[in-house]
């Protein structure tokens, strides 16, 4: 798997399984007690084939010296384990809550992708103690809105071919090979096929072939994740700001601005990138370094009653 220069690979055992994840622990950032002196950053990446913490790595090296960055691959992706079983929500939560509390010390800006950020803000209503703030990318369960991925074609295909043979042969053809990555990226995850360059494709296809690596991937597709987001995000109290693509598939920039309405106090911010689809931190990574350390500031003010401080900003 692609690593930075400057971060190292550690493991924790969770409930779940074995869990990697890279951290800014090495030359020239920081030692292992120098970074324990750090505020800590998590970077939490979507979920798709082949998924895996890959999704950040031209994000995250950006704050390495200033913070204590880490970047797990969530279970089922990367070189985290991979159970075989058929993956919900909950577990994905359970997952989120579990990682911060035996990596971090205390309250913690959590930097999320996608469903998986649907799935963190799940967590921040659960136990907001872990988090300090948060900032997500297209955040969505796919299920908000009236706009049910699950009654998708793709994903109603998925769910009649639950059966372990058609399953595996499902995943080997249409994602865990070099095309099927492709396909992937330029029809869900980019608004401009030409930014796709060989490394992505390789380091996507690399987690893909890992041993059980179906598992959490056809839970994905067949919509066993999805959730309706808007049910929960009223209950939201942890600072927010929200990047959505304007190219994003399926789940356009609409849907954000909607969860912002529904909880302004919590959401501060919503921004909106043109010409970039579901995952800015790979399309635009410079772009997304930059509205990410212009928010993080703005999100770790101290709160104030909404009557104090006037409209909330657009973006």
């Amino acid at each position: 798997m692609f690593v930075p220069p400057g971060f190292v690979s550690r493991t924790i055992t969770t409930e779940y399984g074995r869990m990697v994840y890279y951290a800014s622990q090495a030359d020239p950032w920081a030692t292992a007690a120098q970074a324990e002196e750090k505020e800590t950053l998590v970077f939490l990446h979507g979920f798709g084939g082949g998924s895996s913490a890959y999704e950040w790595s031209k994000v995250y090296p950006a704050f390495a010296a200033d913070y204590r960055v880490l970047a797990p691959d969530l279970i089922g992706w990367g070189r985290s384990d991979h159970p075989a079983q058929t993956y919900q929500a909950e577990d994905y939560i359970a997952i989120i809550i579990e990682f911060l509390e035996e990596t971090c010390s205390g309250p913690t800006t959590v930097i999320a992708s996608a469903l998986t950020a649907a799935f963190t803000v799940r967590a921040a209503i659960e136990q907001p103690e872990l988090f300090k703030s948060l900032i997500v990318t297209t955040v969505a369960g796919l299920a908000e809105f009236g706009q049910d991925y699950r009654s998708s074609g793709f994903a109603q295909f998925a769910q009649w071919a639950n059966v372990p043979v058609l399953s595996q042969l499902l995943y080997n053809a249409g994602v865990a090979n070099s095309f099927g990555i492709r396909s992937f990226l330029e029809q869900r995850q980019f608004a401009r096929p030409d930014r796709i360059y060989p490394e992505i494709v390789d380091a996507y296809l690399e987690s893909a072939q890992q041993e059980n690596a179906e598992y959490a991937a056809l839970s994905f597709v067949r919509g066993d994740l999805c959730f309706d987001l808007s049910q929960y995000i009223g209950q939201l109290r942890v600072p927010t700001a929200i990047i959505w693509g304007r190219g994003s598939e399926f789940t356009g920039p609409e849907v954000g601005r909607r969860l912002r309405e529904m909880n302004p106090q919590a959401i501060r911010i919503f921004h909106q990138i043109e010409d970039v689809g579901f995952t800015p931190q790979l399309e635009l990574p410079g772009v997304t370094i930059g509205l990410i350390r212009k928010f993080l500031p703005q999100l770790n003010a101290q709160v104030v009653e909404p009557s104090e401080i006037g409209p909330l900003p657009t973006y």
